[in-house]
């Protein structure tokens, strides 16, 4: 196309576009670099690799929340947890930023400064990931042409050995829990629960003449912005393929099971444990009110999760010679590499070992 003005004549290059639509490949002082520009352009169009600049003239928080948040398909708990990241880690440096502007370099601004800020280095690499699948998509959607979280120089993870808890700190810490609590507690280091399963328990979970826990449920809280249903709670069958996985439990916790049921009046649909007025227990209230005084008075030495009780129950299941198949398909592991760490985590594996190899010698100590 050509155009006369105060500064002469200029050739426009022009091309189609995938939808047919006519786009400019830019204005040039003659018309063979016009004609030269549009076929460049034409080719990347036939090449399926032509790309539409305007596309990403948005702001990263535009296109997260008009793009990339309505477009995943996941659980309202993954959803709270990733509009929480967004608001306290993404939406601060990058939100009001221009989309096709946000360069690798300031990508590696934020890995710097959030390191700076005393984010450790395992947070930074997750929230890292989570940064990567945000843009990764756009690239996908051909609103940008490269991934900027390609090549961030993250800062090294430093492997610490994890401590389990012993049954002897287990007992101290069970001692130092209110009464109330302590079945709950016991019954995680019984069955390796997660929070949610624990809490999601009923009777009718329970066969008492086979001696098997069926864990079939799960509540997840998430806050009632972000719920669904308006509600904090939210019960739903468990695992996702509805396959519950059921595993054997002692005679001694049935018992004490049994006489709580008993005791409380316990329905068959009703929750286990729960609060006073019936509802589920808060992961977060609980923490803070009852397990972190608890662990404080026990005396135990390091910090202890809830969540710990699970990887106890594993290893000392591990460590007493149960096979890793089994405690794998107890645990609901998808894989077994998963249920491998918790192999040799217990203080006394390696002198264990070394009194085994003494007695294979034959030789004294």
């Amino acid at each position: 196309m050509e155009r006369t003005g105060a500064r002469g004549t200029t050739y426009m290059g022009v091309y189609r576009d995938p939808d047919g639509h006519k786009r400019s490949a830019g204005s040039f002082s003659t018309r063979r670099e016009a004609q030269r520009a549009a076929n460049r352009e034409e080719q990347k169009v036939l090449a399926g690799s032509w790309h539409d600049s305007s596309l990403g003239d948005i702001t990263f928080r535009e296109y997260v929340e008009t793009e990339w948040l309505p477009n995943k398909h996941v659980e309202a708990s993954t959803l709270a947890a990733y509009s929480s990241n967004l608001n306290k880690h993404f939406y601060p440096f990058f939100g009001k930023r221009k989309f096709n502007r946000i360069s690798p370099s300031l990508v590696q601004d934020w890995v710097t400064q959030a390191h700076a800020e005393g984010l450790s280095p395992r947070s930074i690499r997750k929230y890292h990931v989570f940064l990567s699948s945000i843009f990764g998509r756009a690239v996908k959607d051909r609103v940008l042409v490269y991934n900027p979280c390609d090549h961030t120089e993250l800062p090294k993870v430093i492997t610490r050995k994890s401590r389990t808890l012993t049954p002897q700190e287990f007992d101290r810490l069970l001692t130092a829990l209110p009464t109330q609590h302590r079945l709950m507690i016991e019954t995680l280091i019984e069955a390796g629960l997660r929070w949610g399963e624990l809490i999601a328990l009923k009777p009718r979970h329970i066969d008492f003449l086979r001696r098997t826990l069926a864990v079939e449920e799960t509540i997840v809280e998430v806050s009632k912005k972000h719920s669904p249903t308006g509600q904090r709670y939210l019960a739903k069958p468990y695992p996702k393929d509805n396959e519950p996985r059921i595993f054997g439990v002692r005679q001694a916790w049935l018992d004490t099971i049994a006489e709580h049921i008993k005791t409380n009046s316990i329905g068959r649909d009703d929750l286990l444990f729960a609060t006073t007025a019936g509802t589920p227990i808060s992961r977060n209230t609980f923490r803070t009110r009852v397990w972190l005084p608890a662990v404080k008075a026990s005396g135990v030495d390091f910090p202890v999760r809830v969540h710990d009780l699970r990887h106890a129950h594993a290893s000392w299941l591990l460590a007493g010679g149960s096979d890793l198949k089994s405690v794998m398909e107890r645990m609901g592991h998808s894989q077994i590499q998963t249920t491998q760490k918790y192999l040799h985590t217990l203080p006394d594996t390696d002198q264990r070992n070394l009194d085994a190899l003494t007695r294979v010698q034959g030789r004294p100590s």
